[in-house]
């Protein structure tokens, strides 16, 4: 299957090169030209420009919008719909607002354009590992973008069925999912990473418990001099709150026992808030959530520990970089 491909960063260059080891054709394009001459020679199609791009390809056009959220995803949807033609798609899988994915629908179906929105999880290890993928749009686009959702997925990746799942939709189990019309994906992607917040807190905090078992404000016999990268690992083999986040905290430790790397500064990329007043507008508690995010402000003026590994686990997954002269 053709797929377009607009930006080229560390998720989109990544599916990309899935895509292509799977034997679909991509049309790429991003304004660094350094990216588009890098995955032209691993054998996508370069494109100059958007109106470029869409000549390249054949009817009915799938085109894929892999950029940050907000106006420069905004822009490059405009231009899109002003360039594509009556039963054309434009796939947006960054991290959008589930709002703007509502409203981006109701105004591209007016001009004969089909709107999906697929939240991707995966960060910088998708092309090894692939993708987790909450898809929103009409079932009839859904199933025929299945072979691109298919061989993006995470697949079953030796994860034993759920008992009572037998009769269930089997792409939930291969690491994609329907989840309802257009902003629905989006919606359910953005509780994900508000969870995330939670976890990773969670996780940030109890290292710095350990960490500060020898405290000299403890009585002698109750201090400990623990090894955190040791108790990462013990806690991976077994344990019941092991998890990729604990894998990648592991991973960061072994190399930065004391993370000297980081200075704990952690930014949020959005995702938090929408999840705290999506919270606020349903009337649910979400005090866990509500507080990582108060956490992660409060990183800005407290570079503790426990903000270091926020900071060491966010590069560790999206390859998420501190401010410079944070």
């Amino acid at each position: 299957m053709q797929l377009g491909m607009i930006g080229l960063g560390r998720m989109g260059g990544n599916i990309v090169r899935r895509l292509l080891r799977t034997g679909h054709g991509c049309i790429v394009y991003d304004r660094n030209p350094e990216r588009v001459r890098h995955l032209a020679d691993e054998g996508a199609s370069a494109a100059a420009s958007l109106k470029d791009l869409i000549a390249r390809m054949e009817r009915p056009r799938h085109i894929w919008v892999m950029l940050p959220a907000g106006e420069i995803t905004e822009t490059t949807i405009r231009e899109l719909s002003d360039l594509l033609e009556p039963g054309d798609v434009i796939i947006d899988g960054g991290n959008s607002f589930y709002k703007d994915d509502i409203r981006r629908a109701r105004q591209l179906v007016a001009k004969g354009l089909k709107y999906i929105d697929v939240g991707t999880s995966g960060g910088i290890w998708g092309s090894q590992r692939g993708y987790c993928m909450m898809i929103g749009g009409d079932n009839e686009i859904v199933e025929r973008l299945d072979p691109i959702f298919s061989v993006l997925a995470t697949g079953c990746r030796n994860i034993p069925c759920t008992p009572g799942r037998e009769r269930c939709d089997e792409r939930v189990e291969r690491g994609y999912l329907h989840a309802g019309p257009c902003g629905a994906g989006h919606f359910v992607k953005m509780v994900h990473n508000g969870i995330e917040y939670g976890l990773m807190q969670a996780y940030a905090e109890g290292f710095e418990i350990l960490k500060h078992a020898n405290s000299q404000e403890l009585l002698a016999e109750l201090r400990f001099e623990l090894d955190l990268a040791d108790i990462a690992e013990v806690w991976r083999r077994g344990s019941v709150i092991a998890s990729w986040l604990l894998d990648l905290t592991a991973m960061a430790l072994a190399v930065d026992p004391q993370l000297k790397a980081f200075e704990g500064y952690v930014m949020d990329s959005g995702e938090g808030r929408w999840t705290v007043n999506a919270a606020i507008e349903e009337a649910v508690p979400a005090p866990v959530l509500s507080a990582a995010l108060y956490a992660r402000f409060a990183s800005r003026a407290q570079r503790s520990f426990a903000n270091k590994m926020l900071s060491a686990m966010r590069k560790g997954f999206g390859g998420h970089q501190e401010p410079k002269g944070s």
